[in-house]
């Protein structure tokens, strides 16, 4: 405790003295941040701090190098789940508290989490934060951010708590209360931020796969974590509005969603869906994952692993048996992800919606994009084809490099570990430990551009988010496509 206090101290003294020169300075030169750098210097921040303090002795049973204490620092804030090291046999006890904090605060987001910081200061959050909050959620209105924030933390405690409780009604009897506990609790935050680090082993939950208890409570926290606050927000706000609804109330309250809510909904059922009847499919008969299992366990492992593979990186079956079909199926979902706000990766089930409605809108020879009898923005349509193309040249570039330091090892399998990464994912073909300190580095650059967007990076380093660009009418030209 004595290096951390000396640590934060010294942390703090500096900060400190940047205050008190900002103070001082009348120059309108001051350096000024916009919503998207204050998102990446944020995380970059947290995770360069999360690196010192895991690399402390006091944090370790055995000694570890700073590469591998910031990798793990990166993975636990951008809630992936890659691991150098195993964490339930490397760090102590204020180790892996430590990396529970990390994964809390990332898979809120810093924006929260600085806007609970406030909050408990009794402090009045201003305007400038209040446009950020608004800017980081995609809200419409400035209105009611502070309740939204505070909906937010309270959701994000309550259902985490749910499955501290269910976890422990597992690990209690099996080691013991106060063991079972924190394994509870930190399980379930893991699981709800869908970080998918595990303290119980090397072998993830494979040695849970036929509990339908760590099974189902798993699953439902890494859905409800992948989900996103906004989606809760609307959630919560139509429950309040069902009172005497007695006819259909789940198709009454579908209907009176947004319709971002509707298509994140829609397309996570059919992805789940789809996923696992992929996965049943084709491992059904693969003696090394689920051969041997009876029909309820394969349905089971089928669902989990189309679940995890999205978002979180918790694994039942051994992900380096997989069929090559699988692991390629597997990229697939690791590529979407989840929805946006919350705490998965991935370019996002809303992209992929505008894409394929805007495909089937031009197949129809419809003018607009189309969705639940709404219109698309245009400038919508835009940024989810600039997302997807910003994402697969970070995703190829970071599997050619890792081609280039791993020439021994099979191309799908790293591909598999760069999708892992670049979606915040977590799984691995057991590769991680064994890749070069190259690899690493290049892993570390995908997770967090993974969680923090690849637009958003692109921007924070273009300083424009807040910018737009003048209206100029320029002669039209047609060009062949196809």
């Amino acid at each position: 405790m004595e290096y951390i206090c000396r640590v934060w101290g010294k942390q703090i003294k500096i900060i400190g003295w940047f205050l008190e020169m900002e103070k001082k300075k009348k120059s309108p030169r001051r350096l000024k941040f916009n919503t998207v750098q204050t998102v990446v210097i944020g995380f970059f921040g947290v995770i360069l701090g999360g690196g010192i303090l895991l690399s402390l002795p006091i944090c370790n049973q055995k000694p570890i190098e700073f590469i591998d204490a910031l990798f793990t620092s990166v993975s636990s804030v951008c809630v992936t789940g890659l691991v150098t090291i195993v964490p339930a046999e490397q760090f102590t006890l204020l180790g892996k508290i430590i990396l529970l904090l990390l994964i809390q605060v990332g898979g809120l987001g810093v924006i929260a989490c600085m806007s609970a910081f406030f909050l408990l200061l009794g402090k009045k959050i201003n305007m400038k934060g209040r446009i950020t909050i608004q800017q980081a959620y995609g809200l419409d209105t400035l209105s009611g951010l502070v309740k939204f924030v505070i909906r937010i933390l309270k959701g994000t405690f309550l259902v985490e708590g749910i499955g501290a409780v269910l976890f422990s009604l597992r690990f209690i009897p099996e080691f013991g209360f106060i063991k079972g506990v924190g394994y509870a609790i930190f399980h379930s935050v893991s699981a709800f931020c869908n970080a998918g680090i595990d303290i119980l082993g090397s072998t993830s939950f494979i040695q849970y796969s036929g509990s339908w208890l760590i099974n189902f409570t798993t699953m439902f926290l890494i859905v409800m974590g992948g989900l996103g606050f906004p989606v809760w927000h609307d959630i919560a706000i139509n429950i309040k509005k069902m009172t005497g609804i007695k006819k259909r109330p789940l198709k009454w309250l579908f209907t009176r969603l947004c319709l971002q809510s509707k298509i994140v909904l829609t397309m996570t059922g059919l992805l789940i869906l789809c996923g696992t009847v992929g996965f049943f499919l084709l491992e059904f008969n693969n003696p090394e994952t689920m051969g041997d299992m009876n029909l309820l366990e394969k349905m089971t492992a089928s669902l989990f692993q189309s679940v995890t593979t999205r978002t979180a990186g918790f694994a039942t079956v051994p992900q380096g048996d997989l069929r090559e079909s699988s692991k390629l199926l597997g990229c697939m979902l690791m590529f979407i992800g989840g929805s946006p706000a919350g705490t998965a990766g991935g370019v996002k089930t809303t992209t992929i919606a505008m894409l394929l409605l805007t495909v089937l809108c031009v197949l129809k020879n419809k003018r607009d994009t189309e969705c639940f009898a709404r219109k698309i923005d245009n400038n919508i349509v835009r940024s989810g084809i600039t997302i997807t193309m910003i994402t697969l040249i970070f995703l190829m570039s970071g599997i050619t490099a890792l081609t280039i330091f791993e020439p021994g090892i099979d191309f799908l399998d790293l591909t598999y570990e760069a999708a892992s990464a670049m979606g915040t994912v977590g799984l691995t073909a057991d590769l991680t430990p064994i890749l070069s300190r190259g690899s690493h580095v290049i892993l570390m650059i995908l997770m967090y551009v993974g969680r923090i967007g690849p637009l958003t990076m692109a921007l924070a380093l273009s300083g424009r988010s807040d910018k737009i660009s003048k209206f100029r009418e320029l002669p039209e030209e047609n060009v062949m496509l196809g």
